[in-house]
């Protein structure tokens, strides 16, 4: 979780493919979140819709989106 940001963009994209048929079926098929915004409500849709380990993931994920985006106001 100590990655950049384009780590963080590719860990919700393949969190993205990996709960897409599952939790995110009302979404166009090659939908990718391109702002924080965007991410925040794909993670909540996945942590809505998914199991314990989406639930677990997403929580990690939004920790990590956090931090960067502090570390950009604080900058």
């Amino acid at each position: 979780m100590d990655g950049d940001r384009g780590e963080l963009d590719r860990s919700v994209a393949a969190l993205v493919d990996e709960y897409r048929e599952r939790c995110l079926w009302f979404l166009r098929p090659d939908f990718r979140p391109s702002s924080d915004d965007e991410i925040l409500r794909t993670l909540s849709a996945i942590e809505k819709n998914g199991d314990l380990r989406a639930f677990r993931k997403v929580a990690r994920l939004r920790k990590w989106l956090s931090r960067l985006t502090s570390e950009a106001s604080a900058a």
